[in-house]
């Protein structure tokens, strides 16, 4: 087993800084370094709860596309960002005041769960309180 301690960073390829670094401090994030985006190196973007995203561009192809979600050819790779919130409700709020839209959104067990997309149509899944989906579908097998 590898011994892993946590996530350290997620990098995101953006296509337009100004548009995609304007999304993620609405939802908080603060740029913390820039290591020469136009030259391929990242945007470090950190929020108060800790995570750290690197934004990486300019992207070159494929702009406002994301198969891997929500069109019928599916290509491997990661689909998206999954975070919890401490507040579904208000979660939902403040993405819907911000003029985010909401893309999908669904309930398991009690556990509220929303999406959105950045610029580039990356899409972020917003859980709200409960337990994880894993620990449930985990309880549900073992049970």
């Amino acid at each position: 087993m590898l011994d892993i301690a946590n996530f350290d960073h997620i990098g995101i390829r953006i296509s337009d800084r100004a548009a995609s670094v304007a999304f993620y401090e609405k939802l908080g994030f603060e740029m913390i370094a820039d290591g020469g985006f136009d030259h391929g190196h990242p945007l470090v973007m950190l929020h108060p709860s800790g995570i750290n995203i690197n934004l990486l561009g300019p992207a070159t192809a494929g702009g406002g596309r994301n198969v891997l979600m929500d069109e019928d050819e599916k290509l491997p790779g990661i689909t998206h960002l999954a975070v919890k919130v401490k507040d579904a409700d208000a979660t939902e709020a403040f993405v819907t005041a911000e003029g985010i839209a909401i893309t999908g959104r669904r309930e398991f067990r009690g556990t509220k769960t929303i999406f959105i997309r950045d610029p580039d149509r990356n899409v972020l899944e917003l859980v709200g309180p409960g337990p994880s989906v894993a620990s449930l579908i985990r309880d549900a097998v073992h049970g």
